[in-house]
């Protein structure tokens, strides 16, 4: 739901035209309506925009040329009270707090009714105002009790400070720059970029992460000065004197309940993944399930109908996922609900390739179905779907979690690497494997991005010296089994990763993707639970699966583990429209002298591997997205 952008100029008032264009720019998460707030000489004015609705235009005025020290913008797409009460930027009785809020809390209602005990009443039905004023009864303690997804920007002029803060996981994106002049914020960094206090610069240490790990890590970006909030987290900026802090809300526990059978952690999952599916089910717009045809996201449409007999699936069909499709439908008529699947062709990928890969704000080593997932619902009037994403992280499903045992073992025998020096091939991919020393080096190489070595051999000799190689600052607990490996996969490969490829591709088309796995109480649960029943080695989510017999299809639970990806070597090597698009990109790129143009031909010319493609995709989106945020 929605988009916020805001920003704060530390010594002087600017121009309004950098928050206009600011919500311009991320226009597309929020098409129902907009709003501004300005801060000015301790005053401080609504407007409406030219977005905004009719009830809200005549209720403030339109935003022309003003200047201000602090402005907030709102987009909204509009799912719970879809009145104008609703509207945001919101303000408390005595406008002394303003908030602006993009996502969905889920436990909205068990909060407001314990501010109701408290006295407080409620103007709107929206969960909007029950931050509000969870805010005003319990200050900043009041993230920790909001389980849902969200980016929240409070404006707190009483105690003369605005706080930025992000959900537990991390499904809302929440960007930010900081310098001397003053602190930018945004739902993507196409906002920040309008700003006059940022400059669009590339961070070579975020390009770095990027490459190794097919997107970057958090908090850096590909853009120097430009930062992701880190999940979790609230960064206060005090009106007073600029100081700015950040601290932690919430921590991932790794810490096992060793009191509890699988049998009975099995009844607890079904149950608490109940009560989420309900929760997130909840919306004044009609609401669907996308299927992939895999356990996780079909497990959810199972478990959806009791609390929604109408409910809606559908299913994305592309090339060589068949199989997917056949037992998603399947799964639809044995749940008895209504499937309808979305045919993505090679020519839908191919007209707006360009755009598609520009959307994202860094180089990709993948083709998103999920943007053409997200295109098909918003054609269909589906403004809110549930999806499978954050299963495999949580219940570890993965093919490469599999070889975790096997690493551990070989680990020991580290030192051969230092006997290789041939530049063969196969030996340098057996000296990769064998220069994983930590947990965070198997997560890196399971990711099937760029190896160090490869990044080393690519970058020109100028551009590699502006690398810090030295990642160990994102290393976390180490620890040597599966928890170890879970606590990568969490932050990086679900947070960094994969839900924000989600909320870009799903707002492009104003939808808002939802996620039953990742509730608070959900989480907790699954990452107290005992490693034995998480992970054994030999097949992939075996608590997951205890837990949906009773609910699926044998065909479903026998499924294999697929990506929900576009083959995309098969289109390379099939389709000449896509060979002439990588080397119209390719060329374009040899001329910047970021990379050596030889060693780009050697591995253009050189694809064997079906892993092979990856790293010449990874330097097709790198060109793509420079022409798009620094040639504009």
């Amino acid at each position: 739901m929605c988009g916020i952008s805001g920003y704060y100029s530390f010594h002087k008032s600017i121009s309004s035209k950098n928050i206009l264009e600011m919500n311009q720019a991320i226009r597309h998460r929020g098409p129902d309506d907009e709003g501004f707030w300005l801060y000015d000489n301790a005053k401080n004015q609504s407007f409406s925009g030219d977005d905004s609705t009719a009830s809200v235009k005549e209720q403030f005025p339109p935003l022309k040329d003003e200047h201000s020290e602090i402005a907030l913008g709102f987009r909204r797409l509009s799912i719970i009270d879809l009145s104008e009460r609703g509207h945001q930027p919101m303000l408390s009785e005595d406008e002394r707090v303003i908030i602006t809020f993009n996502g969905e809390i889920y436990n909205f209602k068990k909060l407001r009714e314990e501010l109701e005990k408290l006295g407080y009443a409620f103007s709107s039905s929206s969960d909007t105002e029950v931050i509000l004023k969870s805010y005003q009864e319990w200050g900043s303690s009041m993230f920790a009790k909001l389980d849902g997804m969200f980016a929240i920007c409070i404006v707190d002029l009483i105690q003369q400070k605005t706080i930025l803060g992000r959900d537990r996981i991390g499904m809302k994106p929440l960007f930010y720059h900081r310098s001397d002049q003053g602190l930018v914020w945004a739902s993507e960094i196409k906002g920040l970029l309008e700003n006059e206090l940022v400059k669009a610069e590339i961070n070579w240490n975020g390009v770095y992460t990027n490459f190794l790990f097919q997107t970057t890590l958090a908090p850096e970006t590909c853009f120097k000065n430009i930062f992701s909030l880190e999940p979790a987290s609230l960064m206060t900026i005090d009106l007073t004197n600029q100081n700015v802090t950040n601290e932690k809300f919430w921590n991932l526990s790794l810490k096992p309940n060793e009191n509890i059978s699988e049998e009975d952690a099995v009844k607890e999952i079904d149950q608490l993944l109940s009560e989420s599916i309900s929760e997130q089910l909840y919306a004044d717009v009609p609401v669907a399930v996308m299927m992939s045809g895999g356990i996780d996201s079909t497990f959810i449409a199972s478990k959806s109908k009791p609390f929604n007999k109408n409910i809606n699936t559908y299913t994305v069909s592309y090339p060589f996922s068949e199989d997917e499709v056949e037992n998603a439908s399947l799964a639809a008529a044995h749940f008895g609900v209504s499937h309808e699947i979305c045919h993505v062709e090679d020519e839908e990928i191919l007209e707006e390739l360009k755009e598609n890969i520009q959307h994202f704000e860094e180089p990709y080593s993948s083709l998103e179905v999920l943007i053409n997932a997200a295109k098909y619902a918003h054609d269909k009037g589906f403004k809110v779907v549930l999806s499978g994403n954050g299963a495999d992280e949580l219940f570890g499903g993965y093919s490469h979690t599999l070889k975790l045992k096997k690493w551990l073992f070989m680990r020991n025998f580290n030192a051969i690497r230092h006997l290789i020096f041939t530049n063969d091939p196969f030996l340098a991919r057996v000296k990769n494997y064998f220069s994983q020393d930590d947990m965070f080096d198997f997560f890196r190489q399971s990711q099937v991005g760029m190896t160090p070595i490869e990044v080393k051999h690519i970058a020109s000799a100028e551009i590699y010296q502006k690398i810090n190689t030295d990642l160990s600052e994102y290393h976390l607990s180490e620890s040597k089994d599966y928890r170890g490996y879970f606590e990568y996969d969490m932050k990086y490969s679900l947070s960094s990763h994969h839900v924000f490829r989600d909320d870009l591709s799903a707002m492009k088309y104003g939808v808002e993707f939802r996620y039953p796995y990742l509730s608070n109480r959900l989480v907790d649960c699954v990452a107290s639970l005992p490693e034995s029943f998480r992970f054994n080695g030999i097949q992939n989510k075996p608590l997951l699966r205890k837990t949906a017999k009773k609910y699926l299809p044998s065909e479903i639970l026998k499924m294999p583990k697929r990506g929900f990806s576009f083959p995309l070597n098969y289109f390379i090597k099939n389709e000449k429209r896509m060979r002439d698009f990588i080397t119209e990109a390719l060329e374009s790129l040899k001329k910047r002298g970021f990379f050596r143009p030889e060693v780009m031909d050697e591995w253009w010319n050189g694809m064997e591997s079906e892993y092979d493609w990856v790293k010449i995709w990874q330097l097709v989106t790198f060109e793509l997205w420079y022409q798009k945020y620094f040639e504009k």
